[in-house]
């Protein structure tokens, strides 16, 4: 199991459900980031090849850590963890892990290898997406299975059905992505950026106000 990322930057709760948040986002990024659309359909819209998971591990987990989404204390005890790398081909566009409750996770995630939204949707189920977090996150063995640098854009959101929260999953998504939605950054904040020299493509911590 992998350690989580690091969290650079976090847009307030309020903002993300509120659909006002990632205002410095581009407007392909920000309907990723944070529109209710499934993420294995638009990666395989995108690259027109289909998604593969790649089952990282998938553990019981006690007791969720500090850096899991607060949205996880709300999901029933005993839990289970979930980790997948999302692959289109030869390009690894996407990692992801979620937080189940124990039976929900027997009853959802027959086909570990399946994208969890084709497993919750097989029978034509109604689902409820909410997305509750945009962040900005980095870790070393992302920029090292990206073949990129981070800092990396991040959202988290949950699965509800009859009312009932089912998982809490986080996406990181890689920034190969920008070669069919463009630069992730908005006009403005990538003029920001090029007045810098020597500054990597991305948000910089300086334009989050982080010290």
């Amino acid at each position: 199991m992998l350690s989580s990322p690091e969290v650079l930057w976090q847009a307030p709760f309020q903002e993300v459900v509120a659909a006002q948040a990632g205002q410095q986002l581009s407007g392909p990024w920000r309907l990723l980031l944070l529109g209710d659309g499934s993420p294995t359909r638009h990666l395989q819209l995108l690259s027109g090849l289909a998604v593969d998971v790649e089952l990282i591990a998938m553990e019981p987990e006690p007791l969720a850590g500090p850096e899991a989404p607060a949205e996880v204390a709300d999901l029933a005890p005993p839990l289970l963890r979930r980790q997948v790398w999302l692959r289109c081909g030869q390009d690894c566009l996407a990692w992801a892990e979620s937080w189940w409750n124990q039976e929900q996770a027997d009853r959802h995630l027959g086909q570990r290898h399946q994208p969890i939204w084709h497993s919750l949707t097989a029978n034509r189920a109604e689902l409820y997406r909410e997305v509750d977090g945009l962040a900005q996150v980095t870790a070393p063995w992302l920029e090292e299975r990206f073949d990129r640098p981070g800092p990396f854009w991040s959202r988290h959101y949950r699965f509800f059905r009859g009312g009932k929260e089912l998982t809490v999953i986080r996406e990181v998504f890689s920034p190969q992505l920008e070669r069919w939605l463009g630069p992730s950054l908005g006009a403005a904040e990538r003029s920001l950026t090029d007045a810098r020299p020597g500054e990597r493509s991305g948000l910089q911590h300086n334009d989050l106000g982080i010290p």
